[in-house]
């Protein structure tokens, strides 16, 4: 069992910054890709980037291609997702997401049903 608490959401100004957080439990955190997606109100959930389970590889929406970045550091379970040019539409609940063991693939990565565990989410607001 793998647990997933987010941090570092809030409201920020078009333009500005946030770095989110993602702590996992579990040993085993090395041997899981990781993913971030998010959902607007009124909207479903969407994919937004995901990193393999070596860091070797990584994928992102186009939404957000060039603007944000995802990485992770197995020595603190932790995966961050740096939200770089942030635009009101960037506004959501942001999840981040582990999938266990499974071979990775650029669809897989970015296909919500590949992920076996959730965290709760973290709020992001993007002011105009």
């Amino acid at each position: 069992q793998v647990q997933l608490v987010e941090s570092g959401g809030g409201l920020v100004q078009a333009g500005g910054s946030l770095r989110l957080s993602c702590a996992a439990s579990g040993r085993t955190f090395s041997s899981y890709a990781m993913g971030w997606f998010r959902q607007a109100p009124g909207k479903e959930r969407e994919f937004v980037a995901a990193i393999s389970w070596s860091g070797g590889r990584v994928y992102y929406a186009e939404p957000v291609k060039g603007r944000f970045t995802i990485s992770r550091d197995s020595a603190k379970n932790t995966v961050y997702l740096q939200m770089n040019s942030l635009k009101p539409e960037d506004t959501a609940v942001y999840y981040c997401a582990a999938a266990a063991g499974k071979a990775w693939s650029t669809r897989s990565s970015s296909t919500s049903s590949w992920y076996d565990y959730w965290g709760q989410g973290t709020q992001v607001t993007v002011s105009s």
